[in-house]
């Protein structure tokens, strides 16, 4: 089944039918939101907030590991991570999308792994599935992060934006960082010498968390504004919500259009086979 993780200013989707809430506990605690099973036609498909119906969560608290792990535990095998960002590339404009394909992490706090060793929490009953048992066990696993997005994934949503005429770009690296403050100038140039071209606060560790569950992802960036420095003005979150309202009829395009075809996919990739050789 096909999920989708919407971030600041996305909340719902239009156009997708409420089925059902699915409220579901974790070794990790309870996710940022109820996962709603909503329908398209004749598909399914899941939903969550990733920063909660109210927007509760800043980015440093967002459970990340409850929240990956409710999506696999009510059936997602890929998940679309949907993420407003702040441009460093001064060829992204605002309003862009960027479909990521690599990441820089500068987050400080944040546990990036379900696979602490004698650190991991204990899990009830039988494991049902090898990240269950991995975690059950208390395994200890170094993932091969190489190619840390879904290929197969990229190349839709890039197939999708090219045939509805939307400005985006194909590829490009995800700079994140902590937060909640957003970054300096100074942080911005280091970045961009970097080869950073976007940044945010929450695609990582989402997109190791699910790599590890053998999950496929991809993120789908929207460009709200330029980042600190490259602006000329003062940066605030109303700019990133209304951006992200202005794209929303865009966004549920691509949602939409991605559900339909998500059937005829073929996972010609190596997402399902992360924990393989990566376990000590």
């Amino acid at each position: 089944m096909l999920a989708f993780i919407g971030g600041s200013g996305l909340y719902k989707i239009e156009g997708l039918e409420i089925v059902e809430e699915l409220k579901i506990k974790t070794p990790f605690g309870e996710p940022s939101a109820p996962i709603l099973v909503a329908r398209h036609g004749d598909k399914k498909v899941l939903f969550l907030a990733r920063h909660g119906k109210n927007h509760q969560y800043p980015p440093h608290r967002v459970p990340y590991r409850a929240n990956l792990w409710a999506l696999k535990e009510a059936g997602a095998k890929a998940v679309v991570g949907i993420n407003a960002v702040g441009g460093i590339n001064k060829l992204l404009q605002p309003g862009d999308f960027v479909i990521v394909d690599q990441f820089l992490d500068f987050t400080k706090s944040r546990v990036n792994t379900f696979y602490e060793g004698a650190f991991s929490p204990s899990l009830e009953g039988e494991a049902k599935n090898l990240p269950q048992k991995l975690v059950k066990e208390k395994k200890v696993v170094h993932i091969d992060v190489s190619e840390p997005f879904c290929p197969v994934l990229r190349k839709e949503l890039q197939n999708l934006l090219e045939e509805k005429g939307f400005r985006y770009h194909k590829r490009g690296t995800y700079v994140a960082t902590e937060g909640p403050r957003l970054e300096t100038p100074a942080e911005i140039k280091a970045f961009a010498l970097l080869g950073g071209d976007v940044v945010g606060m929450t695609m990582v560790p989402e997109v190791v968390l699910a790599k590890e569950l053998q999950m496929h992802y991809a993120g789908l960036c929207v460009v709200t504004n330029p980042a600190a420095g490259i602006a000329s003005y003062r940066l605030t979150s109303e700019e990133v919500i209304q951006m992200m309202k202005q794209k929303e009829e865009q966004i549920k395009e691509i949602v939409l259009s991605l559900i339909e075809n998500y059937d005829n996919l073929s996972w010609d990739c190596q997402c399902e086979e992360s924990l393989s050789g990566a376990i000590v």
